[in-house]
């Protein structure tokens, strides 16, 4: 009895059929959560995998790639210029998660060495092997000694017996090894099967909180908390301004101050994720692109603004007035309330969390129309109990849909009540 494994290695396709096999595991990958939702890597994967199937390998540098695939200029500066160079780590980050995640060993897979942008193609060949797997080839050595030994005690005694005797003999002795050898096996096996229900039994179950912030964090050791920074402005009726770039001293609020604190105490006990800081004002979009990216804060984070613009719920401009408006109502306005004062006014915010195709990449928004909201959107997305809440609300999981959520949050004396859900918005 044998069984088969997968052996592999570089491969080059030889025929129409080759060529059409690598095509089709193409359109997999590129069919897949780690491909589907962006621009760039496919482009980049497609057009690398169609070239060296077509014999044009050599044309695979960076600066063609940049030309041909990402209409840079034929003149650009490469060194200033790194979106090849990302964007290959990115496909081959990606490829490795595509693989692994699988569950399955495909007949070709695809890959792109470091260093390198032409991808190799490695295709699986059949080999014979024994059907013990190899962590327990001692035990199966132990089996083979015994099924000898015990051949060798039964011929040893059978040997002075009569030949009809001698039959029997050796049929009872066939069946006390395998019996032994059956009872081996077993013994392996449940052990196996136990160490596996002990290693699922002592993993800690995934919460709503894990499941929420999975893909952003997927395979991403540093995360960028993108901050608005603000400037006193008594005009305002929440007495700040925006920070613009020429600001040279921007202050952020408290309020801010314990969003970052809840938002980097979460991430600090999810696989020992770190953050970095940046400035909204000054952060440009070639940064953003290389990394997850929390923005914190509404109208003082030019960034909230103009990423929250294509969805349905977004800030409103200046000049209409600070509060938050549903697109698909027109009309529908979330605002704090300007006949009271502003430490007594209750606030809004938005919660959004969604694949953006500016940076390519899964962003997380906690932006109040006051800095009140914003310290209540990090509160209730760092809550088991909030985003349960969510999840109730949306009525399926989260992990991988794009989602946005209008929070309404009690402001007492300036300081941070509870927040609540008003509205969801899934896609």
């Amino acid at each position: 009895m044998s069984r088969t494994s997968a052996i592999r290695d570089a491969w080059r396709p030889q025929t129409r059929q080759d060529r059409e096999a690598i095509l089709l595991e193409l359109q997999e990958v590129l069919a897949s959560p780690h491909f589907c939702n962006s621009k760039r890597y496919p482009a980049l994967l497609q057009y690398i995998v169609e070239n060296t199937l077509d014999g044009k390998s050599d044309l695979l540098k960076e600066r063609t790639l940049g030309v041909e695939v990402f209409d840079r200029p034929p003149s650009y500066d490469t060194n200033a210029d790194t979106v090849v160079r990302y964007t290959a780590g990115e496909v081959r980050k990606r490829l490795s998660l595509y693989y692994h995640e699988l569950g399955r060993k495909p007949v070709i897979q695809i890959s792109l060495p470091a260093g390198s942008y032409i991808p190799e193609f490695l295709h699986a060949q059949d080999e014979t092997d024994d059907p013990i797997d190899h962590a327990g080839s001692s035990a199966t050595h132990l089996a083979h000694a015994d099924v000898r030994e015990s051949v060798g005690l039964t011929l040893e005694a059978d040997s002075m017996l009569p030949a009809a005797d001698l039959r029997s003999s050796a049929t009872l002795s066939r069946r006390r090894v395998a019996g032994r050898r059956f009872v081996l096996i077993a013994v392996i096996v449940a052990t196996a099967l136990a160490g596996w229900a002990w290693r699922y039994r002592s993993a800690p179950p995934r919460t709503v909180v894990d499941n929420f912030w999975a893909p952003v964090l997927r395979d991403q050791p540093v995360v960028m908390i993108c901050i608005g920074g603000s400037v006193f402005a008594q005009d305002h009726f929440s007495g700040v301004a925006t920070a613009g770039k020429d600001t040279d001293y921007p202050f952020v609020s408290m309020q801010t101050v314990s969003a970052v604190a809840q938002l980097s105490g979460l991430l600090g006990h999810n696989g020992g994720t770190t953050t970095q800081l940046q400035s909204a004002a000054t952060t440009p979009l070639t940064e953003l692109r290389e990394h997850s990216v929390i923005f914190l804060g509404g109208y003082n984070n030019q960034w909230t603004l103009r990423l929250l613009q294509p969805l349905r719920f977004h800030f409103s401009p200046e000049t209409v007035g600070e509060s938050i408006v549903d697109q698909s109502q027109p009309g529908r306005r979330w605002e704090r309330d300007h006949s009271v004062p502003y430490s007594s006014a209750d606030d809004y915010a938005l919660l959004a969390r969604f694949r953006d195709t500016t940076t390519d990449s899964w962003v997380v928004v906690l932006a109040g129309v006051g800095r009140n909201g914003t310290e209540a959107a990090a509160q209730f997305i760092t809550s088991p109990h909030y985003m349960q809440l969510l999840r109730d609300r949306v009525g399926s999981d989260l992990s991988n849909r794009n989602v946005e959520a209008v929070l309404k949050v009690n402001v007492i004396d300036g300081k941070t009540g509870a927040p609540s859900i008003l509205d969801v918005n899934v896609w």
